[in-house]
């Protein structure tokens, strides 16, 4: 093998200062990029109400439903915690994302919970005071559109080290085409907060693989079919919004998952045949993988390719059933993930140089990596879940002129 150990290595200072001014900067920061950087962003203090008050923005979906969403903590009773010791068991902080009936009586929820916020920036050495994260398309509680079928379901795993708000563009964007989203905070690899008030880091002493993600995937799998059947998965009781009960579909799942999450999500289709249909956001595909898979399979590539990659490579000659393989001209590993959107509009408001942008989220037009990041998934799970066929998946569009198509 010529790929590192650990494809999952805990990221350079470099990169987490990047990830975290990604996440929501709204004053200038001196010391996240560039000496040269950091002098344009000090020279932009003596503007600072005029910056302070510049926000950082999602994309708006651009499906024809209105978004709801509600936290739930999952607690599976077959699985003991692996660090709270007997009679503790694995538990999880999950987003319930679907279409909307009604949102004006309801609050528009946070790119990532405040709780959980603060100590994430904090650890990144900046003051949380001068930080917050933007507004997603999300309304909290918001009422279920009413549909003559169920939802279909797509289950989302994060990166490493990083937690479930990381690809809310891709998740607001199904929800507001008629697609139920569940996203999943991976205890122990992800910063998370608890409704009893704890709020976790990611622990480097705990082990979390691939492998893991996707039991805790296979446990959320079980409460899609609890909300199917009426039931209230949610370990702490609250009230489900009206109509999630009975909404979901549960022969009808899809799940995708960014680099750490997209290997889950190949782990979690070899262990579960729930999972109709598989999509990777740049995904290492290690530990190797060497089971055939004979569902849908999509790999959209950035850094992990076949050509570069043996496990990438090994993956693919498993895949035995429909698969596609597509990579950005110019993306970096985190293009496939809110940064995309983020980090340039971090930029105007610092004065970061063009090369600072481009160390974080690599040289393909960020406007088109947003717009491929709603497209191609929605393409992919339409075709597969809903049995709707978009040309975007036979070749080549004019509409992404980076976009290649890999035999």
């Amino acid at each position: 093998m010529t790929t590192s150990p650990s494809p999952y290595p805990r990221p350079t200072r470099r990169r987490v200062l990047g990830g975290a001014v990604a996440l929501g900067a709204t004053v200038p920061v001196v010391g996240v990029a560039t000496r040269a950087s950091a002098a344009a962003a000090s020279a932009s203090m003596a503007s600072a109400t005029s910056v302070a008050s510049a926000k950082l923005t999602l994309p708006a979906p651009t499906g024809p439903y209105r978004v709801g969403v509600v936290d739930l903590r999952i607690v599976d009773k077959s699985r003991p915690d692996p660090v709270a010791g007997p009679g503790h068991f694995r538990e999880l902080m999950t987003s319930v994302w679907y279409p909307a009936r009604e949102t004006a009586r309801y609050q528009l929820a946070p790119w990532m919970p405040p709780a959980s916020w603060g100590p994430y920036v904090t650890d990144q050495g900046f003051d949380p005071g001068v930080f917050q994260p933007p507004l997603t398309s999300g309304h909290t509680g918001a009422p279920v559109l009413r549909t003559e079928r169920r939802l279909p379901v797509v289950v989302y795993s994060h990166g490493a080290h990083s937690h479930r708000s990381d690809n809310t563009v891709v998740a607001q964007e199904l929800a507001s085409h008629g697609y139920a989203v569940v996203t999943i905070d991976h205890t122990y690899d992800a910063w998370v907060a608890f409704p009893d008030g704890r709020v976790l880091s990611p622990s480097f002493t705990v082990p979390m693989t691939p492998k893991d993600f996707a039991a805790d995937a296979r446990s959320v799998l079980d409460a899609i079919e609890d909300l199917a059947a009426g039931r209230n998965p949610d370990a702490d009781g609250r009230q489900l919004p009206d109509g999630l009960a009975h909404a979901l579909d549960p022969r009808r799942i899809g799940m995708f998952g960014w680099s750490k999450g997209g290997t889950a999500t190949a782990y979690t289709m070899l262990t579960d045949d729930r999972v109709r249909a598989g999509l990777s956001f740049d995904g290492p595909m290690a530990p190797q993988i060497t089971t055939d898979l004979n569902r849908p399979f999509m790999d959209m590539t950035a850094v992990f390719t076949r050509a570069d990659d043996p496990d990438v490579a090994l993956f693919w000659s498993h895949l035995k059933g429909w698969r596609l393989n597509v990579q950005a001209d110019g993306a970096a590993h985190s293009c496939y993930s809110d940064a995309e959107s983020l980090i340039p509009q971090v930029a105007r408001i610092l004065g970061m140089s063009q090369q600072d942008v481009e160390s974080y989220v690599g040289t393909l037009d960020p406007a088109e990596g947003v717009h491929m990041q709603q497209a191609y998934p929605r393409a992919f799970f339409d075709l597969h879940l809903r049995g709707r066929r978009s040309h975007l998946l036979d070749g080549p569009s004019p509409a992404f002129p980076d976009v290649k198509f890999l035999p």
